[in-house]
């Protein structure tokens, strides 16, 4: 019998939701880039390609939900270009933050939303936290000893979890080479945070 259910939104690669999954929680990670006629190696990660724009959550008592919209249009690393992408970026940015703060609020549960160092300060608010992965990555057997810092914006009764860092760290992802799959290594959830805030925040 499933503990409850984790909602994860913008969610390719899964690694927020799998020490929830494996510690019993049903778990829905929603993404484009998943295929409906795909099945998770963890059963109880069902994976879902949907448009999170117009996707429909089940009526569930949602334990979490966790949204990491794309940061391609809001992230200040990337501000050379926001005069090019002009306001249709601007906006499709904002839309996907919004829609994900409007899906976690009515969820009724605790939620986060991650996104880089971005203008979402400008137009939304300070983030309530910010992180490296390698602060976390003596939660996890992976090398996340790297620096990326990262903001987040939560509920009130989300815990912060207590760091474990590493003595070493580095910034690879910032020197990662251009590359087909660079995108999404570099938006990848570090495992070592995901574990802390399952560590932190279940019941």
């Amino acid at each position: 019998m499933s503990k409850g259910t984790v909602l994860s939104l913008f969610d390719h690669s899964t690694n927020m939701v799998e020490p929830w999954a494996n510690a019993g929680y049903e778990c829905i990670a929603v993404d484009i880039k998943h295929s409906n006629e795909d099945t998770h190696p963890n059963a109880n990660i069902i994976t879902v390609g949907e448009d999170i724009q117009t996707y429909l959550p089940p009526i569930r008592e949602y334990e979490m939900v966790f949204a990491f919209p794309p940061c391609t249009n809001l992230a200040v690393s990337g501000a050379r270009w926001f005069k090019d992408k002009g306001l249709q970026g601007l906006s499709e940015g904002v839309k996907h933050v919004e829609r994900a703060r409007y899906i976690a609020e009515w969820s009724n549960s605790e939620w986060l939303i991650e996104n880089p160092v971005s203008t979402l300060s400008t137009y939304w608010r300070e983030p309530d936290y910010s992180f490296n992965p390698y602060e976390y990555d003596g939660y996890t057997e992976r090398d996340e000893s790297y620096s990326k810092k990262t903001c987040l914006w939560t509920s009130d009764g989300f815990v912060m979890p207590d760091t474990k860092a590493t003595a070493e760290y580095d910034d690879r992802i910032h020197k990662m080479p251009p590359g087909e799959k660079r995108s999404e290594k570099r938006s990848e959830t570090p495992t070592g945070f995901a574990k802390a805030v399952y560590e932190a925040n279940h019941e």
